[in-house]
């Protein structure tokens, strides 16, 4: 399978769902543009006309990629998955796969969302309680989880979609100081994760629009 022009990856150094993609992308190999869209900059820029256009939902990240716009990060790394299956994000066989998508719902639906940039701005004083309310929460069901299906990743030893979801929400974990000692088998599996060029080169430390001081 050919493609011609190089995907655009319209992504905001520190949201967690644009740097889902950007491991991805940079597991797969795939070389690509990025376009950054500042949340916080201008009121969020991404509530411009320009943008709205690429994304009517008016968040981070979309990709421009064969011809078609992708909004909604797991639905992007599925769309990469079907059509640059190699290496792999989603394990063949079924019950493994299933657990997969599991963790990786568990943390996109269950756990970000509460603690995203916009929840937060309409929360004031409270911010900080309550992104980590939320995340102490869903670590601790993730936690019990993983008991079950990890090996030295998310499930068994092969870097899956749910090992993509794991280590931006650490991260978001790290920045609003919640406590991690109660979580050893999250903290096991990002400190291997990082390790990876993949994980690397995606993190918001290294990315075109990371603020000077935040570079590493």
């Amino acid at each position: 399978m050919s493609f011609s022009s190089q995907p655009i990856l319209y992504s905001y150094f520190r949201s967690s769902c644009s740097w889902r993609v950007r491991i991805a992308l940079a597991l797969k190999g795939i070389a690509y543009d990025q376009v950054p869209v500042n949340l916080v900059k201008d009121g969020g820029q991404q509530f411009s006309a320009e943008f709205k256009a690429v994304n009517p939902m008016q968040q981070v990240p979309a990709l421009k990629i064969d011809g078609i716009t992708i909004t909604q990060s797991l639905a992007i790394i599925q769309y990469l998955e079907d059509t640059r299956p190699n290496p792999r994000l989603l394990p063949q066989d079924p019950k493994k796969r299933a657990q997969v998508r599991m963790i990786s719902d568990h943390i996109a639906s269950g756990i970000q969302p509460l603690q995203n940039t916009s929840i937060l701005n309409k929360m004031g004083e409270r911010k900080v309680e309550w992104a980590q309310q939320c995340i102490t929460s869903g670590f601790q069901a993730i936690e019990q989880i993983l008991q079950h299906t990890a090996g030295r990743y998310c499930v068994g030893d092969e870097i899956s979609m749910a090992d993509l979801c794991l280590v931006p929400q650490v991260g978001n974990a790290e920045r609003f100081g919640v406590n991690l000692a109660p979580y050893p088998t999250i903290t096991r599996i990002n400190k291997a994760l990082l390790e990876l060029e993949a994980f690397k080169v995606s993190h918001p430390s290294r990315q075109p629009d990371t603020p000077p001081e935040l570079r590493s």
